[in-house]
């Protein structure tokens, strides 16, 4: 039941609008990269954004992480030794 509920929430439909998507996190995630960053540090940024009605859609520690991950799969982002994530060029 978890994996079924994270697929159907992975890619936008006519349910489910981009923002609420891990795609549309993902790419708000990448749109705050601007420097190698923590994941800590993009979590406060995206729940700023939320708080202040930047970003339209919530989601939880889970979900960012998993959006990261997505992002890391796909070859956007990377993983420095030091531990930060920076996008990839």
């Amino acid at each position: 039941m978890f994996l079924k509920n994270h697929l159907n929430m992975l890619l936008p439909d006519k349910h489910i609008k981009l923002s609420e998507s891990l795609l549309g996190l993902g790419s708000f995630l990448l749109s705050i990269l601007s420097q190698p960053s923590s994941v800590d540090s993009l979590w406060k940024e995206y729940y700023a954004a939320r708080e202040n009605s930047i970003y339209p859609a919530y989601h939880d520690f889970e979900n960012l992480v998993l959006a990261l991950d997505f992002l890391f799969i796909i070859g956007s982002i990377s993983y420095r030794e030091d531990g930060l994530i920076e996008k990839c060029a």
